[in-house]
This record gives structure tokens, sequence and C-alpha cells, in this order.
């Protein structure tokens, strides 16, 4: 596991972005993973500019989002399809065909689930899977659990993150009580994992994830046992890392 520090959110966005814009320029075919969220952002900003300047081209890559929540249409604003077109999607070269967005609308969830798991083996596979980190512990909407979940599946959403999650919406009662998620497997076997985290807010389960026991309760600790995982954190995401010399 290799850690970088950043001095602040913006320099943790640039080097984010940096890592992604290698990838893709040294596999202009690059199938990656992508999350949403507040923190991934600005990795998205930075993406944007590159590519406005040239330096970048997505024509060839393909991408799969971690989530959606249930029930949301994708024009709703806090679908993660809407998220998606407004932060990246809609301002890069990236065919709508190779976009890839779990359905929460399915009427036939396990159905939709498989398929999804199957369209990334038919890719041949994630290269390169963005994270960002719950204040749970969770990644994408896999939440603690008594086990680690597999493949792509729906999942009931725990308090603590509806009410992360309803500065978004307004109301806690606002935010869907459902989403699908990519699984914990699903995750694991993308060849490359980068972790991205900003905030005093983030110090704890940071640390607990990378550096506590691998429990299915802190399902991010699963990231231990990836053979590529880059973790890209500001300072005070990473100060109680740092202030117990752990790096």
């Amino acid at each position: 596991m290799k850690i970088m520090e950043a001095a602040d959110y913006k320099s943790m966005s640039r080097q984010a972005a940096n890592i992604i814009s290698a990838q893709v320029i040294l596999n202009p075919k690059s199938v990656l993973g992508l999350a949403t969220g507040s923190t991934p952002i600005g990795v998205y900003q930075q993406l944007i500019d590159w590519y406005r300047k040239g330096d970048i081209d997505f024509s060839s890559v393909h991408t799969f989002n971690l989530d959606e929540y249930c029930g949301l249409s994708p024009d709703h604003p806090q679908s993660y399809h809407y998220y998606m077109h407004e932060n990246f999607f809609g301002q890069v070269n990236i065919p709508q065909q190779n976009i890839h967005i779990p359905d929460g609308l399915t009427s036939d969830i396990t159905s939709e689930c498989a398929a999804y798991d199957k369209r990334i083996v038919l890719m041949g596979g994630i290269d390169l899977q963005l994270l960002g980190l719950g204040n749970t512990g969770h990644i994408g909407f896999n939440e603690p659990n008594e086990s680690f979940d597999k493949m792509t599946h729906p999942v009931a959403l725990k308090d603590e993150t509806i009410a992360a999650n309803s500065r978004f919406f307004g109301r806690p009662e606002d935010v869907p009580r459902y989403a699908v998620t990519m699984g914990i497997k699903s995750i694991m076997q993308a060849k490359k994992i980068l972790l991205v985290v900003s905030g005093e807010g983030k110090a704890e389960i940071l640390e607990k994830a990378l550096f506590g026991p691998v429990l299915p309760l802190v399902p991010a600790s699963i990231l231990q046992m990836h053979p590529d995982v880059t973790v890209v954190a500001d300072r005070e995401a990473l100060s109680l890392i740092r202030l117990h010399g752990l790096i």
C-alpha cells in the first residue's frame, strides 16, 4: 500500500487526478471504476481541466460506477447518474455507450446486479478503481456487516450513511433507504485501487481502515489485502496516522 500525503483538498485532488490521467494516457482503452460523493469532485474537476487543455483523451475509456440509489430516476438531481453527468461525463468526451451505472429503477434487481458484474468481466475487469471513504468505513455502499458482501448487490443503508447524505437532500427522510452497489469482491478484483480521503472528520476511520484489523465491520479494511492500493489523503485526514507514527 502506498500512502501519499497532500497539503490540502486541492493538492489531494490534483495528485489523485494525476494517477488517473497517467492510467488513461498509458492505456487509452482503460476501464475505470468511478465513485461519487463530495470527495472525488475535485478529482473530476482537475481531469476536466486537463481534458479542456488537450492533455488527456477519454474517447476510448470505459467506466463503471460503484453504486446508485434505488428509486431515483437518472434525471433526479440526487441520483448518481445525474451527479456523474454534471460533475464529469457531460464535460469530457467519454462516449455514452461506454458509461455504465447500476440501474436503481429496475424491477429485477437480482438480474441487474448479475448483468452488471458480467459487463465488467466482458470488459476485462477494472483497471483502476477510484474510491472514497464513508464515515462508517464503507466503500461504495458496502456498509458495516457481519461478512464481506461479494458481488454487486442491493443494500439497506445504515442510519449513519443516511444522515451523512441528508445534506444533499435537505432532510434525512428524503434520502433513499436502499441502494445497489458493487460488492467487496467486485472492488477487490480491480487491478489498481485509488482511495481519496479528505478532512479531519475522516481521520479516525481512515486509521482503522488502513491499520486496524481486517473486519467486515470496517469494510474499507479489506483494502489492506489488495496488492496495489494507493491512498491519497490530505494532512487532516492523515493526522491520527501520523500522530501514532504509522507513516
